[in-house]
């Protein structure tokens, strides 16, 4: 009896041309990232429970894959930042600090699949990780990688959202609400998704009073440019210290963004984002393309304060920001927006119209060595079917060899895309192409 080929649910696969596309798109992430020194590193899919589990609870820990091999308790890995955490733990002495890393692989959640949620997607996260302390600074250079990150991937209409947590739990103290505050930055999060009546309801059922509710709206609620919404924010008169730290440390980010090169019309001020994690600290970003704003939140992340407590009593702030590739390549599919930029992987296929392959193996060695990608046709079909082979591929030329050209030391290169045909010397077909 054969078993049915099919794809577990919420689980991706490319056909080649697509992938070509989804490779090209992690290709410039990561030079993006290397732009900015930040540093490769790769951790096992795999970890050991007990290490991997450490910080996870509640949702995250239902969410795990979690197995037996023998006497292990094993488990994959649910994101990239709790590996990073055990990471710069593990190999401390080794690394250079303030440590910047990018990461690009694949994480795994049990979720329930719906259409653009994955069980294994693609993240490709930065962070960078401080010894003891971590200059405000970097916090402003995230939303450079960011800016630059999105333009590469071909976007010229996008905002980068920053706000500071520290300004929202400095506002829940003064309303007396510092128990609930982790809650009702999860609420507030969801504002641009649920809408303003259901978050009114949201913290209705959290207990909160009617006019702590107004003066949460009417926070989250300052209008205006980046420098009005600060000008709002000082005007409040708020005595409490932790609100105060989130204004400076706002200001100083929003004063390094502009030196870092973004400008004010891809970035803004956001009292609603809050992020819904409960261990971002102060500064956090989500980013989103305005003409898709279906899409949501394309780059998001933030500063946490202490990355490795579970694993080492030193202090490690950082700050980091993750593209969820998987979900954002389904969704710019779906939207028929991604831009076709390559095509093929062959730059040139070589075919022979004898029998003798010896030829057409010497010049297509002599084409890779040359570094353009090659691929000699070793099939004995009809030229018919060489030509079919190249054209379904979509490969731009065809270097074809008969007795003729053997003879001669030249092939018949055909242009697929004009159907200009000529014979040039061997020596010359690199040029040619």
């Amino acid at each position: 009896m054969k078993v049915e080929p099919r794809t577990l649910p919420g689980f991706m696969e490319l056909l080649p041309s697509e992938q070509i596309q989804f490779n090209g798109m992690i290709d410039k992430i990561r030079k993006s990232y290397e732009k900015f020194g930040f540093l490769p590193i790769d951790t096992p899919i795999i970890e050991s429970s007990e290490v991997l589990l450490a910080k996870a609870g509640g949702e995250t820990e239902k969410q795990i894959y979690r197995f037996n091999k023998g006497e292990n308790d094993l488990s994959l890995r649910f994101d990239l930042t709790v590996p990073l955490a055990k990471y710069v733990c593990e190999y401390y002495n080794d690394i250079t600090f303030p440590f910047k890393r990018y990461q690009i692989g694949k994480v795994y959640r049990g979720e329930r699949p719906q259409k653009g949620r994955y069980r294994e997607f693609y993240q490709c996260d930065i962070d960078i990780i401080g010894d003891e302390d971590l200059s405000i600074i970097n916090d402003a250079e995230m939303p450079s990688v960011i800016y630059t990150t999105i333009k590469e991937l071909g976007f010229e209409d996008f905002t980068i959202r920053i706000n500071n947590r520290k300004l929202l739990n400095g506002l829940f103290a003064e309303l007396e609400l510092k128990e609930e505050s982790v809650e009702i930055m999860r609420i507030i999060d969801k504002l641009e998704k649920i809408g303003k009546d259901n978050v009114i309801k949201c913290l209705e059922d959290l207990n909160v009073e009617n006019d702590k509710i107004e003066k949460i709206l009417a926070f989250i609620g300052i209008d205006g440019n980046t420098d009005d919404k600060i000008k709002a924010l000082e005007n409040l008169n708020f005595n409490n210290e932790l609100f105060l730290e989130g204004l400076k440390e706002l200001k100083e980010v929003v004063k390094y963004i502009r030196l870092f090169g973004v400008p004010d019309t891809h970035f803004k001020v956001d009292l609603t984002i809050a992020r819904g994690l409960d261990y971002y600290t102060g500064t956090v970003y989500e980013t989103f393309l305005n003409d898709y704003r279906e899409i949501g939140s394309v780059c998001s992340g933030g500063r946490y304060d202490n990355l490795a407590g579970f694993y080492t009593d030193r202090k490690m702030p950082g700050v980091g920001v993750s593209i969820g590739l998987t979900r954002l390549f389904y969704k710019l599919s779906e939207l028929n927006i991604l831009k076709e930029e390559q095509k093929s992987i062959s730059k040139v296929l070589v075919v022979s119209m004898t029998e003798n392959l010896d030829k057409a193996l010497e010049v297509g060695e002599k084409l890779r060595n040359a570094g353009i990608n090659t691929d000699v046709y070793l099939e004995n079909k009809k030229i018919k079917a060489k030509f079919k082979y190249a054209d379904k591929l979509q490969i731009p030329f065809v270097a074809v060899i008969g007795e003729e050209e053997e003879k001669n030391g030249t092939v018949s290169l055909k242009n697929m895309e004009t159907g200009e045909q000529k014979e040039i010397k061997v020596e010359d077909l690199i040029d040619a192409i």
